[in-house]
């Protein structure tokens, strides 16, 4: 409790302080992940990217020394990377309780959809959420969530998560 509350109070503090560089405009708030290898892949490293105000975040995700190929990308509702496997991040972050899907206003707030990976390990996601928020402590705020990349493309439509295999890499949104 104590440490959401600290990630809380930073992200708060960090949203106060960005702007977009015009007095009279809205601030943009910002959060960032640093992506770190599990289950057993050695080579993926990432960022993660969000920026924005409310009822305008984006997301930009880019991978390097990942597997070839599609993988499911998800926010996870638990800011814990810790095991070996990710499972300490939870399920899929869903505070609006809606079904798994593409990245629409009516899935849950963690579905991002498919990253595809070059020949040469790299990719890029970029990806916006009008329901996003950042640093405000709301159900909505990313802060404190997990970014996680899947060993396997998701389906879309499989109900709870989209069936796409282990989880090869995750960061904590900070």
């Amino acid at each position: 409790m104590r440490r959401r509350m600290i990630v809380s109070m930073i992200a708060a503090v960090l949203a106060a302080s960005c702007s977009n560089g015009d007095d009279d405009e809205t601030p943009v708030a910002q959060a960032q992940a640093t992506l770190a290898p599990k289950s057993g892949n050695a080579t993926l490293a990432g960022s993660a990217r969000f920026s924005g105000a409310a009822g305008s975040v984006s997301l930009t995700i880019n991978l390097t020394g990942a597997p070839p190929g599609q993988h499911g990308v998800h926010i996870h509702e638990t800011g814990d990377c810790s095991a070996a496997d990710a499972m300490s991040a939870g399920g899929h972050w869903n505070p609006g309780m809606h079904m798994h899907g593409q990245n629409s206003p009516t899935s849950h707030l963690g579905d991002l959809g498919n990253l595809t990976v070059a020949a040469d390990g790299t990719g890029t996601l970029t990806v916006s959420n009008a329901g996003w928020q950042v640093g405000t402590g709301t159900p909505n705020d990313v802060v404190g969530k997990a970014i996680v990349v899947h060993g396997m493309p998701d389906d879309l439509a499989s109900q709870p998560a989209g069936n796409s295999g282990p989880r090869i890499g995750c960061g904590v949104i900070m």
